[in-house]
């Protein structure tokens, strides 16, 4: 669950990444080349402060998400594509955050001599499809290759239905459609789980703004992409203040809360993970599973014993536990239930699994 910030030179890609984690990276020129650095943020979740509240445990244990800082894009890719290093970090990412500028500043002049986020966030684009459009022509070789010595080795049906597939992943790229807008079946997802193609993969785009420009609207026609305007340089200076500092920051500019908050939990849904959770005297936890996952695969993710060993969940909705303010009081009024295996967790179940080995 790793999200990788990318953007072009001089976007404020580093100042997002200080701002995040309370750090001071230097952010001058990373001049192409490949650098990251990694950080695990807790997700902000008003949900853990109120079982807190409740339970008053000894233990507080939020969701997290893995931001890495990668230097080295410079939307120049060549005809050969993305570097092999800066390509083996980026498709190792679950997703992306794209900081596109918008600020101005005469002192961080812009390489391409001015500012211009929709032709930034179009040059960024373009430099992932490019990358994506020769990975497939180069797999359609090899499958044309394959076909042409008779498909030793593998079931020419299976040879068949990759190069299809591939063919509509050329058609797209070559109309500049990033290949997140796609829907696959299951047989096809199997097909391309290896290949890390990037524009595939889902995206958060950052306006980097100044704290006193209006938010810019930037219209997205693809799918998996979301956009929010944030203010870096600000954050990053709120972020580095001292907690009590902070908040009155917030209170005397009527801030109820950072952006970084809602950056942090926007970036946790475009993975489309949600978050259950466990309470209890001892520990407080928000556990990450992916939307659609099983009570059973949900017991895994706490302990493999648990998915191995299980026997049923007893669930509350987060909301009914609050309300009536306690594990006794939901069971009083039926809120309280019990759940197979194939029970699909929702975002915000309070979980106790019951299970044997």
């Amino acid at each position: 669950m790793q999200l990788g910030i990318i953007g072009l030179p001089q976007s404020g890609k580093t100042t997002l990444f200080n701002a995040l984690t309370r750090g001071d990276i230097p952010t001058g020129i990373s001049g192409g080349k490949v650098e990251v650095h990694t950080a695990v943020i807790d997700v902000p979740d008003k949900r853990i402060d109120r079982l807190t509240e409740i339970f008053q445990p000894k233990k507080v244990v939020h969701a997290k998400v893995t931001y890495a800082d990668i230097a080295g894009l410079e939307g120049k890719s060549s005809e050969k594509g993305i570097s092999g290093p800066l390509l083996n970090t980026l498709s190792q990412m679950d997703g992306f955050i794209h900081v596109v500028r918008a600020f101005t500043n005469p002192s961080v002049p812009h390489s391409a001599g001015g500012v211009d986020p929709h032709r930034d966030l179009s040059t960024m684009e373009t430099d992932l499809i490019l990358n994506d459009l020769i990975l497939v022509e180069r797999k359609l070789q090899r499958l044309e290759e394959e076909r042409q010595r008779g498909g030793i080795g593998r079931d020419k049906a299976v040879v068949q239905r990759e190069t299809e597939l591939f063919e509509k992943l050329r058609a797209l790229l070559s109309d500049e459609i990033p290949l997140r807008n796609e829907s696959f079946n299951e047989e096809e997802e199997k097909m391309l789980s290896s290949y890390g193609l990037l524009s595939r993969k889902p995206q958060l785009i950052v306006i980097n703004q100044s704290e006193e420009q209006n938010p810019i609207d930037v219209e997205m026609p693809f799918a998996n992409t979301q956009v929010i305007c944030i203010p870096a340089k600000l954050e990053m200076d709120i972020a580095q203040l001292p907690a009590n500092e902070a908040k009155i920051f917030l209170q005397e500019y009527g801030i109820e809360e950072p952006s970084l908050d809602r950056f942090v939990r926007l970036s946790y849904d475009l993975l489309g993970l949600i978050s259950f959770f466990t309470a209890g005297e001892k520990e407080v936890h928000a556990w990450t599973v992916s939307q659609g996952a099983t009570a059973q695969g949900a017991a895994g993710t706490i302990h493999s014993d648990m998915e191995k060993g299980f026997i049923r969940a007893e669930v509350v909705s987060y909301e009914d536990l609050v309300s009536l303010g306690g594990f006794a009081e939901a069971r009083q009024h039926g809120k309280l239930r019990l759940e197979g295996k194939k029970y699909i967790v929702q975002n915000g179940d309070v979980l106790t699994i019951r299970f044997n080995i």
